[in-house]
């Protein structure tokens, strides 16, 4: 066999060849500095949950002075993250997932380096402090941001960089969440608000999402998010209360988006004070309801531990929840606090989902084996694809961060039905509907610069 045949063998071809792995180098380097970041992130938080969080809001009494401080710190955490990034122009509107949305399309794919550290500290305040959000709004951008990073290290294209930026944003959801493939398909599917994906950003997402993962996992574990009991999908009748319940999420994942919305358009008219006012206002709105609804202030990561484990919550205590975190998380993300609204899609998903399971194993016959935690796992999955317009993440997403993968044949009927119906519905103002209406397959020559 003569050189020629070799470099052929290596190097020509439509199948897999040094060729088609371009970007692999860079996508790897992107996954090794997002899993980095999000460790350095995870300590973070950890700090803010210790200091700020479990003395101040989680177990501080709701009279004298701690209860005042209680009160306060929503507004005040929310009031520094604002002026953290206000600090920095360029980060102005460094929001989260809809920032690195609009990055993608519009800023050819461009986040400033300063994102990482500031947005970090910004969003631990915000959060810990009490805010109604999540961190996987700030680790998307944090991601974005490596891969911008990296992108610009090497001198690469305008393409090349669109297409890094997605696998940092793969990376960090990876990593955060402790959940690699469905971290790996968010990337290249958030960006459109239809069935649309990104087809060159595939390969790059899956590297950057293992790479990142493993670092992650290394240093903080390698169990599952959320783990809870296997229960398994045994009965074809259950497919009616699914469908049930995929048409209560549909519905759900209307209001909480029109209520977001609303909530963002009216704090945007109140001008007394300006923008730094309207984050005071949205935090001491989430305060006053975590008065009445705690589990709302924070993460509320405990709730989603109840309802997958058969907590104590009721049906009645878990609707409240939903609709109080609806409205906490539109008042302190939607006024402009720093902070995501992926995980409170979670939230609410998994209360109204365990509200419904909770109905059914009352009214349906024994035989039907009706388990509430299984109905709080598929909506949890059905909330996140209609809301976030992210299906096939929402369904890996479930079955990695619970550890149970027995749930996927439900979670595909609920999340295709909702992601179905409540197609045009968004919470991301950034996300084009398809290819076709993106600036970066509209513009002749975007692509290639």
């Amino acid at each position: 066999m003569g050189w020629s045949s070799i470099s052929k063998f290596f190097l020509a071809g439509r199948g897999l060849s040094f060729r088609t792995g371009k970007y692999f180098g860079q996508a790897l380097l992107v996954g090794a500095l997002s899993g980095l970041v999000v460790v350095a992130f995870k300590f973070m938080i950890h700090l803010g949950e210790v200091w700020i969080f479990d003395p101040f809001i989680a177990d501080a009494p709701l009279t004298g002075c701690r209860g005042v401080l209680r009160f306060l710190l929503p507004a005040a955490g929310a009031f520094a993250g604002y002026l953290l990034i206000r600090r920095f122009d360029s980060l102005e509107h460094a929001r989260g997932t809809d920032s690195a949305i609009l990055a993608y399309h519009r800023r050819h794919g461009y986040v400033p380096p300063a994102v990482l550290p500031i947005k970090s500290v910004a969003s631990v305040l915000t959060v810990a402090s009490g805010g109604s959000a999540g961190y996987e709004g700030p680790v998307t951008l944090l991601g974005a941001a490596c891969g911008s990073v990296v992108a610009s290290w090497f001198g690469l294209s305008r393409k090349a960089r669109r297409i890094l930026m997605t696998a940092g944003i793969s990376a960090g959801i990876a990593a955060l969440f402790q959940a690699p493939l469905a971290g790996a398909i968010f990337g290249f599917e958030v960006l459109y608000s239809s069935s649309d994906v990104e087809y060159d950003c595939i390969l790059p997402c899956f590297i950057a999402a293992t790479v990142a993962y493993s670092i992650f996992a290394y240093f903080c574990g390698w169990g599952a998010l959320f783990p809870m009991p296997a229960f398994a999908y045994e009965n074809g009748l259950r497919l009616l209360p699914y469908f049930i319940l995929a048409i209560i999420v549909t519905f759900a994942a209307r209001l909480y988006i029109t209520v977001f919305k609303t909530s963002e358009r009216l704090f945007s008219r109140t001008k007394k004070g300006g923008a730094g006012a309207r984050v005071i206002y949205g935090g001491l709105i989430t305060a006053a309801i975590g008065l009445a609804v705690p589990q709302v202030l924070g993460t509320s990561y405990g709730v989603i531990r109840d309802v997958l484990t058969g907590g104590t919550l009721g049906i009645g205590t878990l609707l409240a929840i939903f609709w109080a975190k609806v409205v906490a998380t539109s008042c302190t993300v939607g006024s402009g606090g720093s902070g995501g609204v992926f995980a409170p899609a979670i939230v609410c998903g998994g209360a109204l989902g365990g509200a419904v399971g909770l109905a059914f194993a009352r009214i349906l016959p024994a035989s039907w084996g009706i388990h509430p935690e299984a109905f709080a796992l598929v909506g949890m999955a059905g909330f996140l694809a209609s809301t976030i317009r992210v299906p096939m993440t929402a369904i890996v997403m479930v079955a990695e961060i619970s550890g149970n993968h027995q749930l996927i044949v439900p979670a595909m009927w609920v999340c295709g039905i909702s992601f179905w119906l409540n197609n045009g519905w968004s919470l991301y103002r950034s996300q084009p509907h398809s290819r076709e209406s993106s600036l970066v397959h509209r513009v002749v020559g975007w692509v290639a610069q």
